[in-house]
């Protein structure tokens, strides 16, 4: 099932289903068939499994007519982020990827081993931004504006101490995030400056629900800046796989319905290249995550 925020017009923010080249919204939909849905990303998450039941069941059974007045095509909306005020920090996961860990060592002065924890910083509500969106620029903050493509995990119940091997009934689905990173605000080892900045957190276009993804682990991941490619990387090589991060976050504090998980990134980012590479305003950058789709970013001046 593939989830999105969106508007239409000048209209609110919505929940819709992707489906067939519509956008069906699901409180309409599911008026229109007698089941009480709701009308954002948040709420529909905090209902728990019913939801996406009652909406996927409703979705086979229903007859055309139902979506007449609950649905436009994909192409007449425009998306916003899947949650756009996330109620907390998103928690971000740095150095998860082997070859990551070795391109940063060379060129950020971050450690050359490999870590034995899952290392973790968090990027604040007021950096998300949707599909679309621009990223802000400063040339007065930042010289060394970078890219991240990442999976993102959407916990869909509430989580404490969470097991490993049932770490995965704990997800909601699944949507990319590009963890943004000003390099050169970095403070003293701390990340949150460089990585928490305004439109550093663009998010989308969907969250795919946990039954559509299968495995997480096995996930193709690529970016392109202005049509080259710069990140070509598989989820199957982060070192703390997402059964690792859920069980290791639950240990120390609840996760909740509607937290984010943004579980690193591959080799490739634009300050482990050589020369080193980074973002200007007129860039584009574009980040795939299979099964998912690609969401995609225009850099502007601030």
């Amino acid at each position: 099932m593939r989830l999105v925020t969106y508007r239409s017009g000048y209209k609110s923010a919505r929940l819709g289903l992707i489906a067939n080249g519509l956008c069906i919204d699901v409180a309409r939909f599911g008026q229109a068939g007698g089941i009480a849905l709701p009308s954002t990303m948040l709420d529909f998450i905090d209902l728990g499994p019913v939801a996406p039941t009652a909406l996927a069941g409703l979705l086979d059974k229903a007859d055309p007519a139902l979506l007449v007045g609950a649905s436009v095509p994909k192409g007449n909306v425009t998306l916003l982020a899947p949650i756009p005020s996330p109620r907390k920090n998103i928690f971000g996961i740095g150095l998860n990827y082997t070859e990551h860990v070795a391109e940063s060592a060379r060129s950020l002065d971050t450690s050359a081993s490999l870590p034995q924890e899952p290392v973790i910083f968090s990027k604040p509500p007021t950096a998300v931004i949707g599909n679309g969106d621009p990223i802000r620029h400063n040339a007065g903050v930042t010289q060394q504006l970078d890219w991240e493509c990442e999976l993102a995990v959407v916990i869909g119940q509430t989580a404490r101490n969470v097991a490993k091997d049932a770490a995965l009934d704990y997800v909601f689905g699944y949507t990319i995030i590009n963890d943004i990173s000003a390099r050169d605000c970095r403070r003293a080892g701390q990340w949150i400056v460089s990585k928490g900045q305004d439109t550093f957190a663009p998010m989308g276009p969907a969250i795919v629900t946990a039954d559509e993804i299968g495995d997480p682990h096995n996930l193709q991941l690529t970016t392109h800046v202005n049509g080259v490619e710069k990140q070509n990387g598989n989820t199957r090589f982060m070192l703390f796989n997402v059964n690792d991060l859920i069980a290791d976050i639950s240990r120390v504090m609840t996760l909740e319905p509607g937290d984010i998980i943004a579980t690193g990134t591959p080799a490739g980012v634009g300050a482990g290249r050589e020369p080193q590479e980074f973002m200007w305003p007129g860039d584009v950058v574009e980040c795939t995550v299979e099964k998912i789709g690609t969401l995609r970013n225009p850099i502007v001046k601030a």
